[in-house]
């Protein structure tokens, strides 16, 4: 499992810290005087001062040799404080403790990119590790404590996301729900039936491990003017069922609840950084599998609310659990706005790439929002377009809609999903956040690591808290 890092701060600079960082600026000057001839160092290292250039200087200390690492940190924006901090954890893992003196600009950015590079999952903890504990010198205590809070989160969304799915079903992810300190409520196959929740049950029904609605509930300290509901995907593993997946692509479907992980890690952090909006999460959680009961492409079901959908892919299944969480949303909970996230489709990876995520969106304000609170938090977004010459898409000649197209006269299989889900989010504002090129990384850099990403979970928080 993953080591859990921990943060702290200290008001001075220790002088005998055994492994100490101290940021030079694109001037080369050091922020805090040192014992060391430190401009002929950097000299000798034919230091630039940019963003995540590392010297290591050996110091005598009290019974040993300790470090002191020389990090640039550029022009102190935002962008370059997180490759400095990154690079940093990088550089110091297997240590136990890295003392961290702070550089001038957002304090807050700075520690929550050291914390998220140090993040490692690996089941038996072979290999070496990363720093166990940061202590940040001469920090802002607050703006340290508001950035692990968001690096735990973003913490849990992964740990969720790379648990295997053997470990982890829809029952076992309610039971992850209940201990993040929020109401759980979840629904279980008998009360799903009797409640109507058809999409859930069509999608589950291949596997022995049956489906959940798992809904969680955070209300602030003061009375709050606003309702959020955010909904999330929650397949904890996806084989395609009966439209089965090639085996390349289904090695990494234990994240395909992903969008579930972030709702769930979210709803947790909530308290913590006092935001000030009621949030209501809801992750639809079923496991998509082929077998004797699975549905059959060309079934005809019925989510909640009524409508029926003929299934012409049964790998298009996350648009049918959120079709019964956005309807009983609509219908029931009566919130201001509802945000849907989702490792949805394979087209927006090839649309966007990895490293942006799509919004789509009903309403402009809410897409603005979400749109600059991704670009604060750096879980950047790029708003889609909405296609109303596409919606013949979602046309079925046996019900009132199809999960995909007939054929390829529209294609944009990113931009239909969203226009299927529109149809049950109701006419209240309403955002799509497609995930599925970014919920997973490729590579181990910068402030990610192999598997799971946790996106979308720093930009729901920086847009709830700014509410």
């Amino acid at each position: 499992m993953p080591i859990e890092t921990t943060a702290s701060v200290i008001a001075e600079v220790p002088g005998d810290a055994e492994l100490l960082a101290v940021p030079y600026a694109s001037d080369l000057a050091p922020a805090v005087e040192l014992h060391l001839p430190v401009p002929d160092l950097l000299a000798h290292y034919e230091a630039k001062g940019e963003a995540g250039e590392i010297v290591e200087v050996p110091v005598a200390r009290a019974g040993g040799v300790g470090r002191v690492l020389l990090y640039g940190v550029g022009d102190g924006s935002p962008r370059a404080l997180r490759k400095a901090a990154a690079a940093l954890t990088r550089k110091v893992k297997g240590r136990d403790t890295l003392t961290v003196v702070v550089p001038d600009g957002d304090v807050a950015v700075f520690a929550e990119a050291a914390l998220l590079a140090a993040y490692s999952f690996k089941i038996g903890a072979v290999g070496k590790q990363p720093v166990r504990a940061l202590v940040f010198a001469g920090a802002d205590e607050a703006a340290v404590r508001r950035a692990a809070g968001v690096a735990g989160a973003v913490a849990l969304a992964r740990d969720l996301a790379n648990t295997p799915a053997s470990v982890k079903d829809p029952s076992w992810l309610a039971e992850r729900a209940a201990e993040v300190g929020v109401p759980v409520e979840v629904w279980d196959e008998e009360r799903l039936r009797a409640d109507g929740f058809g999409g859930l049950l069509a999608v589950g029904k291949g596997s022995v491990r049956p489906p959940r609605l798992i809904k969680l509930s955070y209300t602030p300290a003061e009375p709050a003017e606003r309702h959020v509901v955010l909904v999330g995907k929650g397949i904890t593993f996806d084989s395609g069922g009966l439209s089965l997946k090639p085996t390349e692509n289904m090695k990494t479907q234990k994240t395909d609840m992903a969008g579930g992980a972030v709702v769930i890690a979210v709803l947790g952090a909530l308290a913590a950084l006092k935001a000030p909006v009621r949030v209501t999460g809801l992750v639809a959680a079923a496991e998509n599998m082929p077998s004797g009961t699975a549905q059959r492409p060309s079934d005809v079901i019925t989510p909640y609310g009524g409508r029926t959908v003929e299934v012409l892919n049964t790998d298009a299944e996350g648009r049918l659990v959120l079709a019964d969480a956005l309807a009983y949303a609509d219908a029931v909970l009566d919130p201001d706005a509802v945000v849907d996230i989702a490792t949805l489709t394979g087209a927006i990876t090839v649309a966007l790439g990895r490293h942006v995520g799509a919004v789509y969106s009903s309403d402009d304000v809410l897409a603005k929002e979400l749109v600059e609170a991704g670009q604060a938090a750096d879980d950047r977004l790029w708003r889609m377009p909405l296609i109303e010459d596409y919606t013949p898409a979602l046309e079925s000649s046996i019900a009132d809609l199809a999960n995909v197209e007939t054929g390829s006269t529209y294609g944009a299989g990113s931009i239909t999903a969203a226009l299927f889900l529109r149809e049950f989010a109701g006419r209240r504002p309403w955002a799509h956040l497609d995930i599925a090129g970014v919920g997973r990384s490729t590579v181990d850099e910068g402030t990610l690591s192999k598997g799971a990403t946790g996106f979308g979970v720093r930009v729901l928080l920086e847009w709830l808290t700014r509410a």
